[in-house]
């Protein structure tokens, strides 16, 4: 199933969460109307969105407030990129210039603190604080993902575990809690809601260690951004761990320096470390695990063109690197 058919169970929700999402950014600041649609409309996909119409579908929610829900989960996302592009200093994403880049760190996070704050509003205006309750937590863990991986920058000591902990908080939960939301929303009973938290769960843990996979091996021109970004930021990713853990002194050692310096000066030797260790191989391993779990979490939903979309959406995710 390709892309375009996995929003067509949802199309027409979809584009009202697309009307919403460009409604709520309505600002007295030009400023921030001008950067807020720069990054919202920069070419992304609006998974975690999706996430929340197929969830709300496959429980035939007959409800009104899904597409807000769902522009909620894309103000959080949108958030979180231009926070992240600032502490990271990223000059690219999704193939073009950031907003920190253009307009400067200061606006960037300014704008970020509004669409945070833009979500709150609308989480009032749903009335369910079960979902606020969801959904704040959920952002208070993933500002926690985002110090632990700024704590753990340049450090090639990070074990797996800390790594898995790190890209839980840090992308697995919005997944996490766009999908448990959303069977909260459509009032999934105990059993249904914890199925639909874990698909999140599995699916945003695969689409991250894949993200990891693909900075090694991935097309920039495909990525939007280029091969090699992580180590140059000094992330002990996934490929990086197990590498380091079964290459030989001499890849090791390299590696530990290239992680603990940052940059890009012995690329290309670190690229033969990880495949020679198939550490590529080894780490999609796991992330098909993940989407294993996942796609076991979806048999407790009833069957539906929804929950079919969903399972596709696993398979997209993973075959990315293939």
């Amino acid at each position: 199933m390709s892309m375009e058919s996995i929003y067509n169970p949802v199309r027409s929700d979809f584009e009202k969460v697309n009307a919403l999402i460009h409604e709520q950014l309505s600002s007295h600041v030009p400023l921030v109307e001008h950067i807020g649609h720069y990054i919202v409309d920069s070419g992304g996909k609006r998974l975690r969105p999706l996430l929340v119409l197929l969830s709300t579908g496959a429980l035939d929610y007959r409800g009104e407030q899904h597409a807000k829900l769902a522009a909620v989960i894309e103000f959080l996302h949108t958030a979180t990129l231009l926070h992240d592009d600032v502490v990271d200093t990223s000059e690219l994403r999704r193939g073009r210039s950031t907003a920190n880049a253009r307009w400067g760190n200061a606006p960037s996070v300014l704008v970020g603190d509004f669409l945070y704050s833009r979500s709150f509003q609308m989480m009032v205006e749903m009335g369910s604080m079960r979902v606020m309750q969801l959904l704040s937590d959920a952002t208070a863990v993933i500002a926690e993902g985002e110090v632990l991986q700024l704590v753990n920058s340049r450090n090639p000591d990070l074990s797996q575990e800390q790594y898995m902990t790190v890209i839980h908080n840090k992308t697995a939960m919005l997944f996490q809690a766009a999908s448990h939301s959303a069977g909260v929303m459509a009032g999934a009973d105990p059993e249904t809601e914890a199925a639909l938290r874990d698909y999140g769960c599995h699916l945003g843990l695969a689409f991250q260690i894949v993200d990891d996979v693909l900075d090694y091996q991935g097309d920039p021109k495909e990525m939007g951004k280029n091969v090699g970004d992580d180590l140059a930021e000094g992330k002990a990713t996934l490929p990086l761990i197990h590498a380091m853990a079964n290459g030989t002194a001499e890849q090791k050692t390299l590696i530990r320096k290239a992680i603990r310096e940052g940059g890009l000066d012995n690329l290309a030797a670190i690229l033969e470390a990880v495949q020679a260790t198939g550490a590529l191989d080894y780490s999609l391993d796991r992330a098909r695990e993940h989407a294993h779990k996942a796609r076991a979490s979806l048999e407790k939903l009833p069957p539906s063109p929804h929950r079919d979309a969903m399972s596709s959406l696993i398979s997209l995710a993973v075959d990315r690197a293939s």
